[in-house]
């Protein structure tokens, strides 16, 4: 079983799948044909992919909203969709899994890092705080913009 998971993945998953689903039905199923190690790592995988992806989306918001404070001349459209998207993936991943919503204030310091040096690299901005001075609250909420608002519009 292992070796058909090493070599065609998507046949594995439907297999397993389809062997689940038979359990679950009642249907009787040799738990041989289960494989039970590697169906336990697909599952752990998709808890760290949903984690990786709220840490990404943050290190986004971060990143748009140094360049929103710190250059506001530049302010436009795209930083601000950036940020309304990043935080719109963070609140459906949450709302689909509750027990993700402590999640983001423990990888705040991670992501304002990440942020902060794609900030840098991106516009040349430089000597940006190195601590992030928002709240895990502010950077969720799709009301809060730093510094002053957007010129065409509340965003």
């Amino acid at each position: 079983m292992s070796n058909l998971y090493d070599t065609d993945f998507h046949d594995w998953a439907e297999q397993q799948a389809r062997l689940l689903r038979r359990h679950a039905a009642g249907k009787p199923v040799n738990d041989d044909d289960l494989d039970w190690d590697n169906i336990a790592e697909e599952i752990e995988s998709l808890a760290r992919s949903d984690r990786r992806e709220i840490r990404d989306r943050l290190a986004v918001i971060c990143e748009h909203l140094l360049k929103w404070e710190y250059q506001p001349a530049r302010r436009g459209g795209s930083w601000r969709g950036c940020v309304r998207e990043a935080r719109r993936q963070i609140a459906d991943l949450i709302e689909e899994s509750p027990t993700l919503e402590p999640y983001p204030a423990t990888r705040l310091a991670w992501a304002y890092s990440r942020g902060r040096e794609k900030a840098e690299d991106d516009v040349g901005l430089l000597d940006l705080p190195t601590e992030c001075r928002w709240t895990i609250e502010q950077l969720l909420d799709r009301n809060f913009w730093p510094g002053l608002p957007w010129e065409a519009d509340e965003p």
